[in-house]
């Protein structure tokens, strides 16, 4: 069975989407008139729009397709993962979010020197910048390589109009223009995810109803067996520890993230902005594992309409090209695109910010206003291109195994970071003696542990975090800490 043609009139709809999300750019590209503009949007975006775009930012074009798969290859274990970030919100609000309301932070990571020393700065700062650069690599790659069987578009064409795009609009409309882009493409994902599953369960003989009896008798919710402990397979309770620390992770010490909470001109529109993301975390990632169990249900009252040796990774690409109208087709594979670009975009901006601030400004003689936005403008489009020629290296070689090495990774600097963040608003004894000792040390024992061990790789993250805090402790008696004075301007 050949796999159906995207035609005509999806081009159009994908074209025009993409057409109408640089012109975003372009419209906020007048309001660029400094870093400050750049980074913090002059404090204009309401809380409901950095909601959404805190959504938007933490959901790529990879959760998009990969879920749903998931669900319908395996289980819905994984809808634990996306509860947790509720779980978390109060510690956000009533810890992280003043301090970075408080000290006026456009990166994050000058926290980190205000609370310890410039090495801690560096160190977090550079880690972000790293890692994100991957990751805008490996989501152009995977969505390149998803949709390249079904949009019959070449991979290294449909990186370019992730990519460039997406550099285009952010090197012109800076974080307001990526938060409205993000807004857009938010709203997007959700109403796509809905309309798929609505559209699937007509199609399904016995309607929702058949779908979740279905699922249920085959046990495709929550298996029993995916309750046990386990060192190395992904069980619930190791989703659940995992899951916990990575939004930790990303709440508390990623720019991209963080820097949400200083866009508004409020610390209560700030609370909106995590309160916005909880409902939508709530009620949208249901429907992606409600897709899978859809999926699942259509294909086994209609196995003839698969290709043979069909890889499942791509079946909801697969359903949206052949069973969806013209049109509407086209819609949903431009959300893909959205999700892809509203993750990279953000990536773009926030490394844009920590160069900027945590390298080019800090070091050096004082640079003046319009120096540092023609530095973060620069940025912007170098990570750009690092990201889209990394990409471009990954379809040339024909990586393989890559996002489940790139997510081990999460633990060695990400692990790190959220511990220094814990450790410094926690342990007021902690110093920059004692908070080096806890990165070298959580460096160390992620490294051993990914080396000589099967551990799960979700184990990476938590290790990576207690060790910092743990260490960082214990060793403070052994290093001069900073006077109470200068302890108070950022323990309080």
């Amino acid at each position: 069975m050949e796999i159906q043609a995207f035609g005509t009139i999806n081009y159009i709809v994908l074209f025009v989407y993409l057409i109408g999300v640089m012109l975003v750019g372009v419209y906020f590209a007048r309001r660029q008139k400094s870093a400050d503009d750049y980074f913090k949007a002059g404090g204009r975006i309401p809380g409901w729009a950095a909601g959404i775009s805190v959504f938007a930012t933490t959901l790529s074009s990879i959760t998009f397709m990969s879920i749903p798969a998931k669900a319908y290859t395996s289980d819905w274990t994984f809808l634990v993962g996306q509860y947790l970030a509720i779980l978390i919100l109060p510690l956000v609000f009533y810890f992280y979010i003043p301090f970075f309301r408080k000290l006026n932070l456009t990166s994050v990571y000058e926290y980190l020197e205000r609370r310890f020393d410039i090495k801690m700065r560096l160190f977090a700062s550079m880690s972000f910048m790293l890692f994100h650069i991957g990751r805008i690599a490996i989501i152009t790659y995977l969505t390149a390589l998803a949709l390249m069987p079904f949009v019959h578009i070449d991979p290294l064409t449909i990186v370019f109009l992730i990519g460039v795009l997406c550099i285009v609009y952010t090197f012109l409309g800076g974080i307001e223009g990526v938060i409205w882009t993000d807004v857009i493409q938010g709203i997007m994902l959700s109403v796509a995810a809905v309309l798929i599953f609505v559209t699937i369960c007509f199609q399904v003989d016995g309607g929702v109803n058949e779908v979740f009896r279905l699922s249920a008798e085959q046990d495709k919710y929550f298996p029993s067996s995916s309750f046990e402990w386990s060192w190395t397979d992904s069980t619930l309770p190791v989703l659940m520890i995992g899951f916990l620390f990575a939004n930790l992770q990303q709440f508390t010490a990623s720019q991209d993230v963080v820097q949400r909470y200083i866009v508004t001109d409020s610390i209560e529109e700030t609370k909106k902005t995590l309160i916005t993301n909880a409902k939508l975390v709530a009620c949208v990632p249901i429907f992606f594992f409600a897709i899978g169990s859809a999926l699942y249900a259509f294909y086994s009252q209609n196995p003839q309409l698969i290709p043979e040796n069909f890889n499942t990774g791509g079946i909801l690409p697969f359903y949206v090209i052949s069973q969806m109208p013209a049109g509407i087709a086209g819609l949903i594979i431009a959300a893909i695109f959205a999700a892809s670009q509203s993750s990279i975009s953000s990536s773009l901006n926030s490394i844009s910010a920590c160069f900027t601030m945590d390298i080019y400004n800090r070091f050096g003689e004082e640079k003046n206003m319009q120096q540092s936005f023609n530095t973060a403008r620069v940025v912007t489009v170098v990570a750009g291109i690092l990201g889209v020629a990394a990409s471009v290296y990954l379809i040339k070689s024909n990586e393989s195994q890559l996002w489940d090495a790139f997510n081990s990774l999460i633990g060695l600097m990400g692990g790190p970071m959220t511990g220094l963040f814990m450790l410094g608003i926690f342990v007021r004894r902690a110093n920059a003696g004692s908070a080096l000792c806890g990165v070298i040390a959580a460096v160390v024992a992620v490294l051993i542990v990914r080396g000589f061990t099967d551990l799960n790789f979700f184990f990476y993250g938590v290790i990576g975090t207690l060790m910092v805090v743990i260490v960082g402790f214990i060793t403070a008696p052994l290093f001069k800490s900073k006077s109470a004075e200068e302890l108070n301007i950022v323990t309080e």
